[in-house]
């Protein structure tokens, strides 16, 4: 079942606005001294909130509920890394696929949308990110919310059962350039970890179209 659409204003952060994420929120507000934000269940509520002042809004508010939106990042979690997500529309269906850099929220590659999954599409992300820094000498975390992603990686192969046709032969094609970097290149320098949703919040690559 779909999570329910949060917004999240922040009138006082490293870039003031209106987020969709509790992720994105926190980026523009983790350390930020004298910090201001609030979510809202609508965008309408949120853009009214944005225009007017936000001490209409804070300290006034309702005791959590259960499903309030998860807790912060850990106060030492190192935002010196790179997040990946795939979004697909219909599964299979038109995917994409991208990368963000915690430190800045800058999205630091974007691919598709070409026909596929939405595993394999982590996948390619994953796989896009370890060539990318390789390519560039440089080390950091990946995090991924795909545990199958992360499983496939660990086994150089993309084990879909997505059938290969002419409409997914693009698709195979990147899977299997894809698995031969794997086989070809060491990489166990660069740390590939799970992003606990759950506890964190929406990975901050996430497409927003859940």
């Amino acid at each position: 079942m779909s999570k329910k659409q949060k917004y999240y204003v922040v009138w006082k952060g490293v870039s003031p606005g209106i987020y969709t994420s509790w992720t994105d929120c926190q980026l523009q507000t983790k350390g930020y001294e004298g910090a201001q934000y609030k979510s809202f269940e609508t965008q309408e509520e949120a853009e009214q909130a944005f225009a007017s002042s936000p001490y209409a809004y804070i300290g006034n508010q309702k005791p959590a509920a259960s499903h309030q939106h998860p807790q912060a990042l850990p106060e030492n979690f190192d935002l010196n890394c790179v997040a990946v997500d795939a979004a697909c529309s219909g599964n299979p269906g038109p995917m994409e696929y991208r990368g963000v850099y915690l430190q800045t929220g800058q999205e630091i590659f974007h691919f598709g949308p070409v026909y596929g999954t939405n595993n394999i599409g982590e996948f390619l992300a994953i796989v896009h990110a370890l060539a990318l820094m390789k390519q560039k000498g440089i080390c950091m975390t990946v995090y991924s919310d795909s545990r199958n992603a992360l499983s496939w990686v660990k086994q150089k192969k993309c084990k879909t059962k997505l059938e290969r046709t002419p409409k997914t032969e693009e698709l195979f094609r990147l899977i299997e350039r894809a698995e031969n970097w794997l086989k070809t290149h060491t990489y166990s320098d660069i740390p590939l970890l799970k992003w606990e949703t759950d506890v964190w919040g929406e990975v901050p690559a996430d497409f927003g179209r859940k």
